[in-house]
């Protein structure tokens, strides 16, 4: 019989959450991997009363190695699978190139996440946090209230003579050293030790193998003691999973950090508002950047913006999508709105005002948190749960996080990598037209980063900076993309020499003590004219440090070349500033450029920028230009140029040439 208590630890773990491994051909490396994350593995490589140790364990997480095991992984993924659904886990297969093809099998038996072989230590711990933030959506598992525990159990082996728990066991009854078998029949009540022997009675029977039996345990509540015997060995194992008491239905148990109800009293009003016969939606609301924010201002800055979060979460569901709307912080920064009055249009518009609101800065101890938002919804469907709604979203939410495409790996992944593919020259540069409104003619454009990966194809600009930023790697990459796209504009064809270049300057560069001096180099070693060339720096970067920022723009300024700021509107957008700085141009982002044909008021707003920056002498260019409605409007509230794909999208140099020519 496999030791269902097996315990791999890491000496650098920090969340000490359990993890459960179900390896049928004994792989290590997957225990190695999850350790080496942080997690505290429960392994096993029996599938007997699977759910029943899935569920005892603790764990959030249910991890299946398959590979070379199809069929008993598959029997097992169909055991387990009701169990995650009903208790918000994820189940993540491990399965071999060869048999991806049968994943739709595992899906439709309940599993929430796959990695497919050839699979890397790094990657298949980032698949099983991926799947361990799908289960603190879906049900509040984690360090900050969540479901997940420490496993209850114990172990009676003859050859030691004595019972072996575990400490989360140990510590619920008290004990700091494990009990003799006397003492720990004594702390059962009279018939629930009659209810132990009959279990072991049934072991020793021709069909032992595997009992339970249930009893209230002092300090838990209700019990199940699951127990297994190795017929060879004798040695008896056993799983106690808590039942516990559940909490009145109509209760609204609240986070006692922000206010907002708790996930567990979230899913029981969806739940008993389903019963109802009601028509519920939600919204769950994942905070980005908020760990940065933790770690570069403190815990209590941290909590701060929680509480301001939440409060603003709650005034806008309720203005956008009726007084009966609920707000719950369901994991650490992510939280869950529900109503059951929303029609499908007035949802629409309710998460455009979250999302609204969410992006507009946070000013919390003194300090602007440079953070955003990632939404999706579900709503209810006949038959439906609320751990089946939220599944729902948590899938879409997961299909928004940054990733290098769609289907591709994650940033922990491309952060593995980039070190070499900088070293292979896999990074490269394509360039944007930027069109004079007026005449129709490309006038510049901008250098955009692209890294050709071997395997992956085309990786775009965002993924590539997030991936820098976690591999500390930002200041290479702004370096190596800087040169590139010098460089590649110094030896353009004739056609394209009147061209205005644009490159961007990273928040992370102006920090660097002697970047202006650095890139004024890098462009006369190129041969590029600094007249012709702008520096683009985005709204956020300045507000970095708008000190430093100041001199590094006014120096570059009086050095011949030109700056502009980059996505205005995604920031903080202070006159004060604004005004302040040695600027050319103001770009506005891509939202107001695809607001201007919303709403009347959308379209004050985007006038009202364009007013501000042309009365301030700058010359504005409109982002993400996509239809000819949204180009209309923009050049009659005075917009002068502009760039997306309604031009063209990021081109190399032979298809801008044509595009120029044509």
């Amino acid at each position: 019989m496999e030791d269902s208590f097996t315990v791999v630890t890491s000496d650098s773990a920090e969340n000490e959450v359990p993890v459960f491994i179900l390896s049928f051909r004994q792989r290590d490396e997957v225990a190695a991997a999850a350790a080496s994350g942080g997690w505290r593995v429960i392994a096993a490589r029996r599938a007997d009363g699977l759910d029943q140790r899935f569920l005892a364990s603790g764990a959030a997480v249910a991890v299946l190695d398959v590979r070379g095991a199809m069929s008993e992984g598959l029997a097992a993924a169909k055991l387990l699978g009701p169990t995650v659904e009903q208790h918000g886990a994820a189940m993540l297969i491990l399965i071999s190139q060869s048999d991806t093809v049968h994943m739709r099998h595992f899906h439709d038996a309940g599993a929430t996440h796959f990695l497919s072989s050839p699979m890397s230590s790094a990657a298949m711990a980032h698949a099983i946090r991926s799947a361990f933030r799908h289960a603190e959506r879906l049900a509040g598992w984690g360090r900050d209230g969540g479901g997940a525990t420490e496993p209850l159990g114990w172990r009676f082996d003859p050859e030691v003579g004595a019972p072996q728990l575990t400490p989360a066991l140990a510590n619920l009854l008290g004990l700091s050293e494990a009990p003799g078998a006397r003492a720990m029949l004594r702390r059962l009540e009279a018939p629930d030790r009659l209810l132990l022997r009959a279990a072991l009675r049934r072991l020793g029977g021709k069909d032992g193998g595997s009992t339970a039996f249930a009893h209230d345990l002092p300090g838990v509540g209700r019990v199940v003691q699951h127990l297994q015997q190795d017929r060879e060995t004798g040695r008896l194992d056993v799983l106690v999973e808590a039942l516990g008491v559940a909490p009145d239905a109509s209760s609204a148990v609240r986070d006692l950090l922000t206010g907002a109800r708790d996930g567990p009293s979230a899913r029981r009003w969806i739940d008993r508002r389903l019963d109802e016969g009601a028509r519920v939606a939600v919204v769950l609301i994942g905070m980005t950047r908020f760990d940065t924010v933790n770690t570069a201002y403190g815990r209590e800055v941290g909590d701060e913006l929680l509480r301001a979060v939440s409060k603003r979460v709650s005034e806008v569901s309720r203005e956008a999508l009726g007084a009966s709307a609920i707000v719950a912080r369901i994991a650490g920064s992510e939280f869950l709105v529900a109503t059951d009055e929303s029609s499908g249009a007035r949802l629409e518009q309710g998460v455009v005002r979250l999302e609204e609101a969410l992006g507009r800065p946070f000013v919390v101890s003194g300090t602007i948190a440079p953070i955003g938002a990632r939404l999706a919804t579900a709503t209810g469907e006949p038959g439906d749960s609320a751990a089946a709604m939220l599944r729902r979203a948590s899938e879409a939410l997961l299909g928004r996080e940054v990733r290098a495409d769609p289907a591709g790996p994650p940033v922990e992944q491309l952060a593995h990598e980039l070190h070499r593919a900088l070293e292979r020259g896999e990074i490269g540069v394509r360039y944007q037209p930027q069109v004079a409104i007026a005449s129709g003619q490309i006038v510049g454009v901008e250098a955009l980063a692209r890294w050709n990966h071997p395997e992956l194809g085309e990786i775009g600009a965002e993924a590539l900076f997030a991936a820098a930023e976690r591999a500390g790697l930002e200041a290479a990459l702004s370096d190596n993309i800087q040169k590139r796209a010098l460089s590649g504009a110094a030896r353009w064809p004739s056609l394209l020499s009147r061209l205005r270049l644009s490159i961007n300057v990273t928040a992370a560069d102006v920090g660097r003590a002697g970047f202006a001096d650095s890139l004024l180099g890098r462009i006369d070693a190129s041969g590029f004219p600094r007249s012709r060339l702008t520096v683009e720096i985005t709204e956020t970067g300045i507000m970095a440090d708008l000190t430093e920022a100041a001199g590094l723009l006014a120096e570059l300024r009086a050095a011949g070349c030109r700056v502009a700021i980059d996505d205005f509107g995604t920031g903080y957008s202070s006159l004060a500033y604004l005004k302040a700085l040695p600027l050319d141009y103001l770009k506005i982002d891509k939202r107001l450029s695809h607001d201007i044909t919303g709403s009347p008021r959308d379209r004050i707003v985007v006038r009202g920028v364009i007013d501000m920056a042309r009365s301030l002498g700058l010359s504005v260019v409109a982002e993400g230009v996509e239809t000819e409605a949204q180009l209309d409007l923009l050049a009659k509230e005075g917009c002068q140029y502009y760039q997306g794909y309604l031009c063209s999208e990021p081109l190399d140099v032979p298809a801008l040439t044509r595009r120029v020519h044509a």
